[in-house]
């Protein structure tokens, strides 16, 4: 799984990105420049905070369609059943204890584009991912996060 021109991600991840992809393309353009359209008709553009408002917006927006063209064209769909079954690699749902604190979590080891911590995903360039990638079930990982050395045991690999 290496080269680091791939994006991995889900088959749900992809179609969840490729939807987004469409609508911002398809009615997303027309909303932004109907927004632009209306910051216009209202006077001179050289004074007009909601016409460079929506102008700014623009560009924001068009830089979310290029950055999800850009993961699209490099997306690498993961396929799970040639990866070992014992050992915590992308996409592996994965408890650990914290040594420390005894709190027990579940993460799902994704690509940094599916991240998001809240869900309990966690990045396999992360701190946290890196140090579980390839660790087996009653294994102990350090883990050198910004917070300091975490020691997590590992409880349980899916």
């Amino acid at each position: 799984m290496s080269g680091k021109n791939f994006v991995y991600l889900t088959r749900e991840r992809l179609i969840e990105l490729e939807k987004e992809l469409k609508v911002m393309k398809i009615s997303g353009r027309k909303e932004m420049a109907s927004k632009i359209a209306e910051a216009r008709s209202h006077g001179d553009l050289s004074e007009n905070a909601e016409y460079d408002a929506a102008k700014e917006e623009q560009v924001l927006f068009e830089m979310r369609i290029a950055k999800l063209e850009d993961i699209l064209s490099r997306a690498q769909i993961i396929d799970t059943s040639k990866m070992p079954e014992d050992e915590a690699h992308i996409l592996s749902k994965v408890k650990i204890k914290n040594i420390k604190t005894k709190k027990v979590v579940e993460y799902l080891l994704v690509s940094p584009e599916e991240a998001d911590f809240q869900a309990g995903k966690v990045s396999v360039t992360s701190p946290v991912g890196q140090g579980l990638l390839g660790a087996k079930a009653g294994q102990t990982v350090e883990v050198k996060a910004p917070a300091g050395l975490l020691k997590f045991e590992i409880l349980e690999i899916n």
